[in-house]
């Protein structure tokens, strides 16, 4: 029972590599064997490599200053990192609120049985993302120092100590989401906000690191020193590797308790969690008038909803929303200085530096394409859509307003903060903030074309139409193109020959004139199709 539950685990979670949602039926096993050989290539090829390089930039300085412990020690922990962030979201969903629960829970099956197949689940996931970066370590430095029986034991010993604490992290941090969603009331934003969290903490890392590894490479024996004095169960973690015996049934017995210790919490707890619905408050209804909404701001409402409650499509569809308004705020904050470098490479040809923001703008904008999915997002509940008394135009209408409301202020606000920076002649800022507002016009009424020409209605997971839609990958990359034209035809097509007013006169007309072509189209054979879907 144990093998079979744990194949049904993990069934689940690659779910997509055995089954195709946009045609709603199973894989071929063709099919299915590339999407495993692509995932292995990106596991071990990519992510592999790039930890093993790592690995080879550090471990020989350390190990020549006689600190071997420490790289294992920052290894180790970059595997706990990896594997419980790879596991602990799979460990809310799979472990404690899991779909099926009541379903699993009314078979003639032991809740341990039930809890050892999720436990071994969120196991193998943390062991896979923590191997990742373990192994190449362990690896480099048996080639690179020393393969003694007593540090390969221990280095085989690390990987598995480490395992079982992403594991008991993993669990405990799920334990702590799980409690806490059940309370949240507006979860979607709460999605957004940590996964846009993470985005920025990563590529913060990510751009330090070479400083980071620099410097520490550089102060090793000081940064031993303190970590030794101040943080002595790192030490011990980390000599560990080195196959020393004492730190070996130290830090084995402590992660084994406390591996202990969480078992016997979820087994306290798992019943009551994984059948809790959730905080409910009772309100007593009061009778008050309605507020009647006229069929515009009806539908618009509808789709403002249905934009808010889905962090799929906010986190994919809306990364402009947050874009422009930071980018407006780095201006304010750094832009004289990205102004006098600009100066220096463009200054001696009149009009590039405007014509580079406006594409900037442009670029950021173009990370809002709300509109190319929305049709298809209306699924199999369209008829609901098309039953109403309402126009064609007027659906039409509300999916378009509301990419232009989502991208049209945040990029008024960030030539805003253009124009406080920048020295615009008053027709420059005109037609400055007139080709990005253009294009953010031309932007929906495109995305609503393509959503409209390549509709897919017959979805199962919402992911489909946002993320691996035709439409959506053309509106994104025709954004990028556009950018690309309007920066390349003046400076390097002989646009600036026209001067930056001209040129950019040039171009807003050339975009309205597309929007007057694409909304035309909407208007008459838009509605057509829309009510033939």
């Amino acid at each position: 029972m144990l093998k079979l539950l744990l194949k049904k685990q993990l069934v689940e979670i690659f779910r997509n590599y055995f089954y195709d949602p946009k045609k709603n039926r199973a894989r071929s096993k063709v099919g299915t064997a590339v999407y495993f050989i692509l995932f292995i290539g990106i596991m071990v090829g990519f992510l592999g490599g790039l930890f093993a390089y790592l690995s080879l930039s550090i471990c020989g300085a350390l190990s020549a200053a006689g600190l071997d412990w420490l790289f294992f020690a920052l290894m180790g922990l970059l595997a706990v990192l990896l594997g419980v962030f790879g596991s602990v979201f799979n460990t809310y969903s799979c472990l404690y609120l899991s779909k099926d629960n009541d379903l699993m829970l009314s078979l003639p099956i032991p809740v341990n049985v039930i809890m050892a197949s999720r436990l071994l689940t969120v196991y193998f996931m943390g062991l896979m993302y923590s191997l990742v970066v373990i192994l190449p370590a362990v690896i480099v430095y048996w080639v690179t120092v020393s393969a003694s029986v007593g540090v390969v034991f221990g280095g085989v010993l690390l990987m598995l100590l480490i395992s079982v604490f992403v594991l008991t992290l993993s669990c405990a941090l799920g334990w702590v989401v799980a409690k806490i969603s059940l309370k949240l009331k507006h979860k979607g934003f709460i999605t957004v906000v940590i996964s846009l969290a993470f985005i920025g903490g990563y590529y913060f890392f990510y751009f330090k690191a070479q400083i980071l590894i620099q410097d520490l490479i550089a102060n090793a024996a000081v940064y031993g020193e303190k970590i030794k004095g101040t943080v002595y169960p790192m030490y011990l973690f980390g000599r560990v590797g080195n196959g020393d015996a004492f730190s070996m049934a130290v830090v084995s017995a402590v992660i084994l308790g406390l591996f202990a210790l969480m078992w016997a919490l979820i087994a306290r707890s798992f019943l009551r969690i994984a059948t809790s619905s959730g905080h409910t408050v009772r309100k007593e209804y009061k009778e008050r008038p309605m507020k009647q909404k006229g069929i515009a701001a009806a539908l618009l409402a509808k789709e403002f909803g249905r934009f808010t409650s889905s962090p799929i499509y906010m986190l994919n569809c809306g990364l402009g929303i947050l874009l422009l308004p930071i980018c407006g705020v780095f201006m304010l904050w750094r832009g004289s200085a990205a102004l006098s470098v600009l100066n220096q490479v463009f200054g001696e040809r009149a009009g590039c530096i405007p014509v580079l923001l406006s594409g900037a703008v442009c670029m950021l904008a173009s990370m809002n394409d709300m509109a190319a999915p929305s049709v298809s997002l209306e699924g199999k509940c369209l008829w609901l859509m098309q039953s109403l008394p309402v126009r064609p135009w007027q659906v039409l209408r509300a999916k378009l307003s509301v990419q232009l409301l989502l991208t049209g202020l945040p990029v008024l606000f960030c030539m805003a903060c253009a124009a406080l920076i920048y020295p615009y002649a008053p027709i420059e800022l005109i037609m400055a903030v007139l080709v990005p507002l253009s294009y953010a016009l031309l932007s929906a009424l495109f995305g609503l074309f393509l959503g409209l020409k390549m509709p897919n209605l017959s979805w199962t997971s919402e992911i489909t139409p946002i993320k691996q839609s035709a439409c959506v990958t053309i509106a994104l990359f025709s954004g990028f193109g556009y950018t690309a034209l309007l920066c390349a035809g003046f400076m390097l097509l002989d646009g600036w020959k026209l001067g930056f007013t001209g040129y950019m006169a040039l171009f807003g007309g050339m975009t309205l004139a597309l929007c007057a072509l694409l909304w035309l189209w909407l208007r008459n054979k838009g509605c057509s199709r829309l009510a033939a879907l």
